[in-house]
């Protein structure tokens, strides 16, 4: 059988990083494994529900790089792709579930649960999946409308009698299901709830609706966070009293913080979006995501998104929590900005570069800064220099490691630009061998004349690119301004 997978958000404003990997590990297993990936949209749950957020998700997925094959705004054979679009279809299976006897109508007057897709992902009772098999789940709802006769309860139905319709869960046994990371899982039924499949305003709750769209949408690798690892007996008892085939489950382990915290939107941990306004590449925020829970044969962490199709295996998504970490996310985010060839590059940073360097050569500042830059948000302060050197002491002129002192440095600075003044060749491949000349001429270390150059060009300890790289992009004319500047600041005489 085709493998097809689904990535199923429901439309909340934002994509969160444990969003984002259940996207990427079910596009992985897609691709790696010669599949289809169905972006399906859950939006039955109408609280939680953002205006225009499933154009974030569209965004969202775009940016990541994550294409799929069906969807609310591509088709396919298995549409709508969107819940509440389905909603007489969920009525209907409901009704022949009933009439199946693994749910009945409830007429209790009580507030109606809402089994959403909220509450699951923000319980803790599954942050232990073996240990919640053995117990401490919610006690079994006895409801007495579970005993009427099948002939009562349509009666009162057919004459408008508002009712949910629950699933029976059976009153003795256990439930047991095989998950890909987990392995072997049973659950004691007498610990499952009747829960609410159908809402007496005919919309299906969530656990209902994932079941009956992902059998009729032929998904066979169920992919998603552990957190739902508990509500699965529930999904196989409805698969069992429909006569439908399990689908294989892959339960993705938490992600945590780099404390053991468990990542969470209401905490207001970063969102992908969030990530990506930071300066963070989408291609590195994959790379670092696709890491939470997974590894690969090898010992590498960089990959591309094509890389990690090729290298992804099933097998070797990992059962322990996995730390998000963002010294690690810098690191990988600097190695994807080296890679990138220089024109995309000085496409990204171009929008961080201030009018004041409009006189410059961008492309060559993006060059220069390109081996430099962690995030893209790095580079204002990383350019800011050329639009003038920034404020500093005398005293940065003394350096021990170059011998530099202010009596040096102010000699050095005063010769260079007598030397400098004739040059009519205005390059760093001209004017780094001309200065390392000039240095072994004087007898002094090419460190020595180069320190108080680069101080006055910038007035930094640490740049991006050395003295004569600087001196091209500035030009001679503003290059000989701050070299005489700094012998002012250094209180000598041109």
């Amino acid at each position: 059988m085709a493998v097809r997978t689904r990535f199923a958000p429901s439309p909340t404003g934002y994509m969160h990083i444990g969003n984002l990997r259940t996207a990427l590990y079910a596009y992985l297993i897609a691709r790696h494994y010669g599949g289809r990936l169905v972006l399906r949209i859950e939006d039955t749950d109408r609280r939680r529900n953002v205006e225009d957020a499933v154009q974030v998700i569209y965004d969202s997925l775009q940016l990541a790089g994550l294409d799929y094959d069906e969807g609310p705004d591509k088709g396919g054979d298995y549409g709508p792709y969107v819940q509440s679009e389905r909603k007489p279809l969920y009525r209907e299976q409901a009704e022949r579930l009933v009439a199946l006897g693994g749910a009945y109508r409830c007429f209790c007057a009580r507030v109606e649960p809402e089994a959403s897709r909220e509450a699951i992902e923000e319980s803790e009772d599954a942050s232990e999946p073996e240990q919640a098999a053995e117990g401490d789940a919610a006690a079994k709802l006895y409801d007495p409308c579970r005993f009427l006769s099948r002939e009562e309860a349509d009666r009162r139905a057919a004459a408008g009698e508002l009712h949910v319709i629950r699933q029976r869960i059976p009153q003795t046994g256990v439930t047991t299901f095989d998950d890909h990371v987990y392995g072997s899982i049973t659950w004691r039924n007498d610990l499952l709830d009747d829960q609410v499949l159908l809402k007496s305003d005919g919309y299906p709750t969530y656990n209902f609706a994932n079941v009956v769209d992902d059998h009729l949408m032929g998904i066979t690798h169920v992919v998603r966070g552990v957190e739902y690892l508990s509500s699965t007996p529930k999904y196989n008892l409805l698969y069992r009293s429909f006569g439908w085939p399990i689908p294989e489950y892959v339960h993705l382990p938490h992600i945590v913080k780099e404390g053991g915290k468990k990542l969470s939107k209401r905490a207001g941990d970063a969102s992908f979006q969030d990530l990506v306004a930071r300066g963070y590449l989408p291609q590195a925020i994959v790379n670092a995501i696709a890491l939470l829970g997974w590894h690969p044969a090898d010992d590498r962490e960089f990959f591309t998104l094509g890389g990690l199709v090729e290298a992804f295996d099933i097998d070797r998504i990992n059962k322990s929590s996995a730390a998000f970490s963002i010294s690690k996310l810098d690191w990988l985010n600097g190695e994807h900005v080296r890679v990138l060839p220089l024109a995309e590059f000085h496409a990204l940073a171009r929008p961080y570069y201030g009018p004041e360097l409009a006189a410059f050569d961008t492309v060559a500042i993006s060059r220069l800064i390109q081996p430099r830059v962690v995030r893209l948000t790095d580079i204002p302060e990383l350019v800011a220099f050329f639009g003038a050197p920034m404020p500093h002491e005398a005293g940065l002129y003394v350096h021990e490691k170059s011998r530099s002192t202010l009596e040096s440095s102010a000699a050095i600075l005063a010769h260079l630009m007598e030397v400098l003044d004739d040059e009519t060749e205005w390059t760093h491949e001209a004017l780094a061998p001309k200065l390392v000349d000039w240095a072994r001429a004087s007898g002094l270390k090419t460190g020595t004349v180069m320190w108080p150059v680069r101080i006055a060009l910038s007035g930094l300890l640490s740049t991006p690119g050395g003295a004569t790289e600087i001196a091209q992009i500035l030009g001679k004319e503003e290059t000989l301004r701050r070299m005489s500047a700094a012998l002012a600041k250094l209180g000598a005489r041109a």
